[in-house]
C-alpha cells in the first residue's frame, strides 16, 4: 500500500475541527456502530452456514465492540503491523472513541477475518455480502432500470448526459449498507434555497466543462457500490466514451469485500454480464463496455488504499500522480466523500474548494448524503434545510454534485498530511 505504511493514525490535526466518533450517545455514527453492525453480522451468519470457529469469531467482535475495547488483528495475520502502526492511538481503548472513519474500516476488516476470509481454510476468499449483492442484481429493481434505458437512447446527447449523471448519483441510494438487503429510498423535495430537487449542491454545469467532448482526457472514477450504483457508474462511463468526453477511463474499485456492498473487480464482471445479456439500450451498452475494457479505454484499478481508514490527503504518492494526470476525478458515494474532505465536524458552509485543496487534480463528488458531514452549502441553503426538521444529512434524500477545478499548487498541508 505504498507509503500509507508509515502514516500515523494518532493525534488531532492542529486548527481543524474535531474527528467525527461514535461516542456521542444518539449520534449517527454511534448508531451504525451499536445498531447496524451487530445487525449486518446477523445477516451475515444467516446467509452462510459457517462452523464454529467463524461463529465464535463473530460473537467475539461483538462482544468486544460493546463492552471491550480495541484489539488488535491476530499474530497470523500478515497485515497485523500495518493496522498495530495505524491503530496504535486506539488499540487498548473504546471502540466508541477512535474516529468513526477508523473504527468502521477496521470493523469491516476484523469481519472478514472472522469469517475466515483471508485465512487457509474453505473459507478464504469467500465474500461474505455476495448474497445481497447478487440478490439486488437479479431484482426487479435492476431490470426495471434496464429498460428505462430504451426510454433514453434517442435523447439528444446534452439531455442524456445530464440524466445519466443524475441517474448515476441517485444510483448511491441503493447502498446495501445503508438500507440492508433489499433497501432503498426516494429521493426528496426541494428545500428552501436548493439548487433542485433533492440536491443541496449542484456543480453539474461545471463538471460538463471540464470534460468537453474531443478533449482525448482521460478521466477517473472511484466507484462505491456495485448492483444498482455501479450499472449507472457503467453507463454513464459508457456516454463519456461514446461522445468524446474521455478518451480513456480508469474506474477504481476496492480490492476485496467493504462496506459491505462496495464494489470489486468481481462485481464490476458481474454488473457487465448483467449489462450484456440485457435487451435492448442496455444489452449494446454492456458490449460497448465490454469491447471498451478489451481494447484498454476503460481500465479498472483496485488500490490497496481503497480499503485503509484515511482521508484521501494521506493517499500514496503513486495514486496521487494517477488523479493528477486525469482531467478529472470522480469520486462516487458517502464514504468516498467522507475521507475526500475528512470526517470531521465541519460547519456545513465551509469551502468544498478548501477542504480539497490539497487533491491532485479536479474532483467531483457525487454523493448521496448518508452520514454527518456535509461542507460546501449555500448559507441559504443550509438555513432551509436546518428549518425543514428532517435528518437531511443522514436519510440518503438528499445529494449534491460538487466539483474543484484544477489548482495550481496541490499542495497538501503538513497537518491535513500526518495528523
Amino acid at each position: 500500500m505504498g507509503d500509507t505504511r508509515t502514516v500515523s493514525g494518532a493525534g488531532p490535526d492542529q486548527g481543524l475541527p474535531p474527528v467525527i466518533t461514535c461516542r456521542e450517545p444518539g449520534s449517527f455514527a454511534r448508531g451504525v456502530m451499536a445498531e447496524r453492525h451487530p445487525a449486518l453480522v446477523g445477516q451475515v451468519r444467516e446467509a452462510f452456514p459457517y462452523g464454529p470457529r467463524q461463529l465464535r469469531a463473530l460473537e467475539s467482535l461483538l462482544h468486544e465492540i460493546a463492552e471491550g475495547v480495541v484489539e488488535p488483528l491476530d499474530h497470523s495475520c500478515p497485515d497485523r503491523g500495518r493496522w498495530l502502526e495505524w491503530g496504535r492511538a486506539h488499540v487498548g481503548h473504546s471502540w466508541f472513541d477512535a474516529p468513526f472513519l477508523w473504527s468502521e474500516s477496521y470493523f469491516y476488516r476484523r469481519l472478514l477475518g472472522a469469517v475466515g476470509y483471508f485465512g487457509d481454510g474453505p473459507w478464504r476468499g469467500v465474500d461474505p455480502f455476495a448474497p445481497f449483492k447478487r440478490a439486488e442484481l437479479d431484482g426487479a429493481a435492476v431490470e426495471e432500470e434496464l429498460r428505462a434505458l430504451d426510454d433514453l437512447a434517442g435523447v439528444p446527447a446534452a439531455g442524456k448526459a445530464a440524466a445519466l449523471l443524475r441517474a448515476s448519483l441517485w444510483g448511491n441510494r441503493a447502498d446495501l449498507g445503508f438500507h440492508g438487503p433489499g433497501g432503498g429510498s426516494a429521493p426528496g423535495g426541494t428545500e428552501p434555497g436548493g439548487p433542485a430537487p433533492g440536491l443541496v449542491a449542484d456543480d453539474s454545469a461545471l463538471l460538463w466543462s471540464l470534460l468537453p467532448p474531443g478533449a482525448r482526457a482521460t478521466v477517473a472514477v472511484v466507484a462505491d457500490n456495485t448492483g444498482r450504483e455501479l450499472i449507472p457508474d457503467l453507463v454513464l462511463v459508457d456516454h463519456l466514451l461514446a461522445h468524446g468526453h474521455a478518451d480513456r477511463v480508469v474506474l477504481h474499485v476496492k480490492p476485496g469485500p467493504y462496506y459491505v456492498s462496495d464494489a470489486t473487480t468481481a462485481d464490476v464482471a458481474d454488473c457487465v454480464r448483467r449489462l450484456h445479456r440485457a435487451p435492448g439500450e442496455a444489452g449494446a451498452i454492456g458490449g460497448r463496455i465490454r469491447e471498451a475494457m478489451g481494447a484498454g479505454r476503460l481500465r479498472v484499478r483496485a488500490h490497496a488504499f481503497f480499503c485503509a481508514p484515511f482521508p484521501y490527503a494521506r493517499m500514496p504518492d503513486d495514486l496521487r500522480a494517477e488523479f493528477g494526470e486525469a482531467a478529472l476525478t470522480i469520486l462516487k458515494g458517502d464514504l468516498n466523500y467522507r475521507r475526500l474532505v475528512d470526517d470531521r465536524q465541519w460547519p456545513a458552509t465551509t469551502s468544498f474548494a478548501a477542504c480539497t485543496a490539497y487533491f491532485p487534480g479536479a474532483v467531483a463528488a457525487l454523493r448521496t448524503l448518508k452520514s454527518d458531514v456535509v461542507v460546501g452549502l449555500d448559507p441559504r441553503t443550509l438555513d432551509g434545510l436546518e428549518r425543514s426538521g428532517h435528518a437531511w444529512r443522514t436519510s440518503g434524500t438528499h445529494a449534491l454534485i460538487q466539483v474543484r477545478e484544477r489548482s495550481g499548487g496541490a499542495a497538501v498541508s503538513a497537518a491535513r498530511r500526518t495528523g
